[in-house]
């Protein structure tokens, strides 16, 4: 059974789209171990806490710098025991202490198809806006592993959605959670709980 920490800063749609996978059998072999965020107010805790599943709060606020943030934060996750940790949607730097301790045992969902729209200052809605500012036909989503770089870690899936006429950033936000987003993410979920996903030279080798 793989035991999963889902690391989250807002809303907490990706992190439903796991909790209703794995409650329809589409996710296997997968229990959320623990849901933590940065921000106190975040409605992901609530609704982990609504499915039954634990919700921590640790927050940047509660500590005098980013160091001792990032020092228990490391320890809370630790001491869940997960073998894989999750981001959907957690809008802090992962320090490198545990990027190093989870090395290959972090994934995050981005909403474009890297290497496009992606990096340092790409995130939430800017994603969009620079989609919509180039004029591509075709974006998207990506699931990846973490790595010390911004968006540079192995990719383990991608789905692309189509870009049309009248988008605003919203909207097209919306299509590529709703075709890409919450189908990946759970996906990738499944795919390493059951074996079948392993990194070699630094790509993720996928076997469906």
């Amino acid at each position: 059974m793989l035991k999963i920490a889902v690391l989250v800063s807002g809303g907490g749609t990706n992190l439903q789209a796991i909790i209703d996978k794995i409650a329809e059998g589409v996710i296997t072999n997968t229990e959320i171990a623990v849901v933590i965020s940065n921000n106190k107010n975040a409605y992901a805790l609530e609704r982990a806490k609504q499915a039954g599943i634990e919700a921590v709060c640790v927050s940047p606020k509660d500590y005098e710098n980013r160091e001792q943030f990032n020092q228990e934060f490391l320890k809370t996750l630790d001491s869940y025991q997960v073998d894989l940790v999750v981001l959907a949607g957690f809008l802090v730097v992962i320090p490198p202490a545990m990027i190093q301790k989870y090395e290959n045992r972090i994934i995050n969902i981005h909403p474009s198809l890297i290497p496009s729209f992606c990096g340092t200052g790409y995130y939430g809605l800017k994603v969009h806006e620079g989609a919509l500012a180039r004029g591509v036909k075709v974006t998207g989503a990506t699931v990846h592993f973490v790595d010390e770089g911004t968006d540079t870690g192995p990719i383990i899936l991608q789905k692309a959605v189509e870009v049309q006429n009248g988008d605003t950033p919203e909207i097209l936000q919306r299509r590529v959670m709703e075709q890409a987003e919450w189908e990946i993410l759970p996906r990738a979920i499944h795919l390493i709980a059951n074996g079948k996903v392993t990194v070699k030279d630094k790509k993720a080798v996928v076997e469906e």
